[in-house]
């Protein structure tokens, strides 16, 4: 067995892993985290991640970089802009600022979230109507007119089910 100072020759892992202090280049940080190079150096150019040390030129991250990633992908999943990613990660813990900021994103996905919801439901009844061609059904024809006249669609679909509802002669 080949030896060079106590260690074989042959490593399970890429030479770049082992840099000085536990340092990570920017392709094993890439790789700890899932998310690609480019956009590795897109959040450091944002500010969003920490300018990295230099060693022989290489972007060196510490290890506590790839929570920093790990941040960056939750907030991205709880809908977050970049920009708002970075205003969250200014703010102390213990200022209001970040309180506000998920208070407004909490009220923009409750808004999404009923935008889909109305879609959903306008999807359903559209696959259950008789009409081969949809652009004759009187209820699209009415959804159309409605949006034209700058309803949204949820409003103009509870519209076209309150109407439905009076004309049935069911006591309210």
């Amino acid at each position: 067995m080949s030896r060079s100072h106590g260690r074989q020759s042959a490593t399970s892992r890429p030479p770049e892993v082992d840099t000085p202090g536990g340092l990570l280049t920017i392709g094993e940080l890439a790789r700890r985290t899932g998310v690609a190079t480019s956009a590795l150096r897109y959040y450091e150019e944002l500010g969003l991640l920490p300018t990295p040390a230099r060693v022989s030129g290489q972007r060196r991250y510490p290890e506590s970089a790839a929570r920093v990633v790990g941040t960056i992908l939750l907030y991205s999943d709880a809908g977050f802009t970049l920009a708002e990613q970075k205003a969250l990660m200014a703010s102390r813990a213990d200022t209001p600022g970040w309180r506000a900021l998920a208070q407004r994103k909490l009220t923009e996905l409750d808004e999404q979230i009923a935008r889909a919801q109305a879609a959903r439901e306008a999807i359903r009844h559209g696959l259950r109507c008789p009409h081969e061609d949809v652009t004759q059904c009187p209820n699209f024809n009415a959804g159309v007119t409605a949006r034209l006249a700058g309803r949204p669609l949820a409003q103009s679909h509870q519209q076209l089910h309150d109407q439905r509802f009076r004309e049935s002669g069911l006591p309210t």
